[in-house]
């Protein structure tokens, strides 16, 4: 092979493997993109807070059909509504998923805008991203909110499939048991470890590594330090850098299948968008996540925990006893206010 073939071969490759990591990124956007979005006219911006937030002051031109979290997880399973449901959500409020681009945004780093724009492509939709500056990056760059709503005309949709890009409980365990799977747990280190039970057990999934959500920021102590105030702005909750990222997942393979999960599938949208962002090629998540695989008793656990029901019941009982003694004192005080 001559040396300008070998050159240019080298260039090639180069600028495919740049091109492809690029089109990944593009999975997360920034305020010039959702302005040039805007201005394009063919994009679907979704404001995926709740109808309250929205009304307060939106990006303009955005459309909100109320709380994501509320619109996509049952109650109590916490799984998504059937498609032909989420048909009648999506072609209510005219959002043409399957046709358009769609930019999810709530507020910054928040799993919640992933989680919408995953329900996207659950059905089927090709062309989800999220803003994960939300409303403070828009307002840090000098843009405008407006508490004009944006509605569009409803659409007849019809979605036609639901769990793109999910994985079952049937099939989790399948991996486990095969001893082929590659699972990130996103969920914090104690509910990983068994000492915070959020379901009929604790524990993890066999095999699985703890990279909790949070570590994909710049500053994953944020939320602690706001409420705490030793910050003012959520800007710690930005992404680090791609290259911190890579090493953040540096003992996994990018080629391999790779499972994500936390409790509810929520947290593990917004890890599974990184990883896909990086270039890893088959990323799952896990819906039913946690608290699927936790009440299946046949699905192997590491550091499982029962709850202690009765002691649950006994804490249950203290804390009404504590609400009904400040109710109690609440009255006293309220009684004397009026003499």
């Amino acid at each position: 092979m001559s040396r300008w073939l070998r050159r240019f071969l080298g260039v090639a490759v180069t600028f495919f493997f740049a091109a492809g990591l690029a089109g990944a990124q593009s999975l997360v956007v920034d305020t010039a993109y959702v302005e040039q979005a805007l201005k394009g006219g063919n994009a679907i911006v979704w404001d995926a807070r709740d109808a309250a937030d929205y009304a307060e002051g939106h990006i303009p031109g955005a459309v909100n059909i109320g709380w994501v979290g509320d619109l996509f997880r049952d109650p109590n399973r916490e799984d998504p509504p059937s498609a032909a449901a989420a048909s009648k959500i999506f072609g209510g409020a005219g959002m043409d998923i399957l046709g358009r681009e769609v930019i999810v945004y709530t507020t910054k780093g928040d799993p919640f805008a992933y989680f919408g724009a995953r329900m996207v492509e659950y059905y089927g939709g090709k062309h989800a991203k999220v803003y994960h500056g939300g409303v403070e990056d828009w307002q840090a760059a000098g843009k405008a909110l407006t508490k004009e709503p944006a509605k569009l005309a409803p659409i007849a949709l019809n979605l036609p499939a639901e769990g793109q890009g999910a994985l079952t409980t049937k099939d989790v365990v399948d991996r486990v048991r095969a001893g082929t799977a590659q699972i990130v747990d996103v969920r914090t280190p104690k509910e990983y470890a068994g000492e915070d039970i959020r379901a009929i057990r604790g524990g993890h999934i066999p095999g699985a590594v703890n990279i909790p959500y949070e570590q994909n920021w710049k500053d994953p102590a944020t939320p602690a330090k706001l409420a705490a105030k030793e910050v003012k702005t959520k800007d710690g909750m930005a992404l680090k850098s791609p290259e911190e990222l890579k090493a953040l997942y540096a003992k996994l393979d990018p080629s391999k299948e790779t499972i994500v999960y936390c409790q509810s599938g929520v947290r593990a949208s917004e890890s599974a968008a990184v990883l896909r962002s990086l270039g890893f090629t088959n990323v799952k998540v896990y819906e039913p996540s946690w608290l699927g695989y936790a009440g299946v008793l046949s699905a192997p656990a590491a550091n499982e925990v029962f709850v202690n029901v009765g002691a649950l019941n006994s804490r249950i009982a203290s804390l009404q006893g504590r609400v009904k003694d400040l109710e109690a004192e609440v009255a006293k005080l309220q009684a004397q206010a009026k003499r």
